[in-house]
């Protein structure tokens, strides 16, 4: 009877091992797409590190499936800290949450704000990325 407890033991022990791997090396992947994703939109990832915050089942191609959600840190300009989010279902990257960016307000010419102080109406907001010197290091 012991040799069974043992084993059962031992096999327990090698799934717990096993899923810390397999939750290690998806954490790997999760940072290497945050990396990438703060990279194309000009964010710094701070402390370089994306923490496990959620797991829920979701339907995806007609399966239920595991999704994962990590929650980040990123920076616009090195003076603030904004937090960001990614979903992702094994190595895909099925969601992804980026603080604004920065909303931008034309400016109108002088004489504009004679004729009219109010910006035209519609739906359309502009956006611009925030650009930093490349020689300044923060």
């Amino acid at each position: 009877m012991g040799d069974l407890a043992t084993l059962l033991l031992l096999i327990a022990l090698l799934a717990i091992v096993g899923a810390w791997l397999a939750l290690s090396r998806a954490r790997d992947r999760a940072i290497q797409e945050a990396r990438w994703r703060c990279q194309q939109h000009g964010l710094q990832l701070l402390d370089e590190t994306v923490g496990l915050s959620g797991v829920r089942f979701r339907r995806f191609r007609g399966q239920r499936m595991l999704e994962r959600r990590y929650s980040f840190e990123v920076s616009i300009d090195g003076d603030d800290r904004e937090a960001g989010n990614l979903w992702m279902i094994g190595n895909m990257l099925t969601a992804l949450i980026l603080p604004t960016i920065e909303l931008y307000t034309p400016e109108y010419p002088e004489h504009a704000a004679d004729e009219a102080s109010v910006p035209p109406s519609g739906n359309i907001v502009p956006f611009r990325r925030h650009h930093r010197d490349k020689d300044v290091r923060h």
